[in-house]
């Protein structure tokens, strides 16, 4: 069993930036790939951004990718994102999640594991 506990979302402006975490626990070593997702109001939830625990690979939504950072640390206790240029279509509940599926899912249901979101709203 993954636990997983988000944070660092909040109000901003358009253009400004803000650092989600998602601090890890349990039995961690057995996800293959860390992933943020999110989901605004009635739409589904959407891949947003994940990234390979051994070596680093990442992939990025065509929506965030040049403003968005995932990264996360050796000890795979952390998983942070960095989104910067935000923009009132970013707003939503963003999820981080685990995958033991493999590398390359970008689907939500390839993803075992999920916080209980964060919220993230952005003002124009």
């Amino acid at each position: 069993q993954v636990q997983l506990v988000e944070s660092g979302g909040g109000l901003v402006q358009a253009g400004d930036s803000l650092r989600l975490s998602c601090a890890t626990s349990g039995r961690i070593f057995s996800a293959v790939t860390m992933g943020w997702f999110r989901q605004a109001p009635g739409k589904e939830r959407e891949f947003v951004a994940a990234i390979r625990w051994i070596g680093g690979t990442t992939s990025y939504a065509d929506s965030v990718k040049g403003r968005f950072t995932i990264s996360r640390d050796n000890t795979r206790t952390m998983l942070c994102l960095q989104m910067n240029s935000l923009k009132p279509e970013d707003t939503a509940v963003y999820y981080c999640a685990t995958s033991t599926a493999g590398w390359g899912f970008q689907r939500p249901n390839a993803f075992n594991s999920w916080g209980q979101g964060t919220q993230v709203t952005v003002s124009s």
